[in-house]
């Protein structure tokens, strides 16, 4: 995803004098053609990101369309008052990038683990929440953010996820994806697990279970349609994503379906624990361990199914 990251701000810088790309001490190489094509348009802010981030709400307050990109907790985490005071307060339009979010850096420990993010971010006034789920969604989800009038934070993995478009899809902030229908179930996928979810569902399948899965890539604003017409017709509805279980998109669609009366079908909230993950490990480890793959989803679903009747 980082990959194709740099390769969509290189084509948008190309279309718009106004974008202006802010590191965080990371990606030398990777925007190695950025740097060439716009050396006046390239900042590597170093080990700053306090800085990064009030240098990109002064640009935009410029007139610029300023992206900053580091390592997840790096740019988000590190940096809350600047991005509640310095971006969301004056509503400018800065796009924050976070690359390596959820656990993609699971073998570096806790402090480059990304598992709170979304949950503190989407209570900020005016700022756009969206999780691209593969490649395929990145650039889209570039050029959704530019055309917005206030800032965005984008959520990325880091390498190697699976594709879940064969191409770049129709994005539009607020409105998720549907990727596979399904009348039984309804599994959204937040970013980098789609493929998860798509994986229960085939999990579903075998257990005679329809399923339907949706990118739902936009966590601020929420695809309320989509979610009245899931929680309207389908037996179970589960979310499934790389984040801790308070604070993300199942709290979101929670709080979102508390403001709702009548009867609904149970939730399943699959995620991260409310804990701090100390044991070092490959990415794919961690997700075993905290029961995000597609069997344990899928198993988490069927019980819900069973304790509800």
């Amino acid at each position: 995803m980082r990959n194709a990251f740099a390769a969509a701000i290189t084509d948008l810088a190309a279309q718009d004098e106004r974008i202006v790309l802010l590191s965080g001490d990371i990606g030398n190489r990777l925007f190695d053609t950025f740097r060439e094509r716009f050396p006046d348009r390239f900042y590597n802010c170093g080990v700053a990101e306090a800085n990064m981030t009030g240098m990109a709400a002064g640009l935009a307050l410029s007139g610029l369309r300023p992206f900053t990109y580091t390592i997840t907790p790096f740019a988000t985490t590190r940096v809350i008052e600047q991005i509640r005071v310095d971006i969301c307060y004056h509503d400018v339009p800065v796009v924050i990038v976070g690359t390596g979010s959820g656990l993609s850096y699971a073998s570096l420990g806790p402090t480059h683990h990304s598992c709170e993010d979304v949950g503190i971010l989407r209570c900020f006034p005016n700022l756009t929440v969206l999780c691209p789920a593969d490649s395929a969604e990145v650039g889209p989800a570039l050029e959704a953010a530019l055309g917005l009038p206030g800032p965005a934070y984008i959520r990325l993995g880091k390498k190697g996820e699976p594709a879940v478009h064969e191409k770049p899809p129709v994005f539009v902030v607020g409105k998720g994806i549907v990727m596979r229908e399904g009348t039984d179930i309804c599994l959204f996928g937040m970013g980098t697990l789609v493929s998860v979810a798509l994986a229960a569902a085939k999990e579903l399948e075998a257990q005679g279970l329809s399923a339907r899965v949706v990118s739902m890539h936009t966590v601020k604003p929420l695809d309320e349609a989509l979610l009245a017409d899931a929680f309207g017709r389908f037996r179970a509805v589960a979310v499934v994503e790389e984040h801790s279980v308070i604070g993300g998109l199942g709290s979101a669609v929670a709080e979102w379906l508390a403001r709702r009366d009548g009867p609904h079908p149970p939730l399943v909230a699959c995620g991260t624990p409310d804990a701090f993950i100390s044991e070092a490990g490959s990415q794919q480890w961690m997700r075993e361990r905290c029961g995000l793959t597609g069997p344990a989803v899928a198993a988490s679903v069927v019980a819900r199914l069973g304790a509800s009747r």
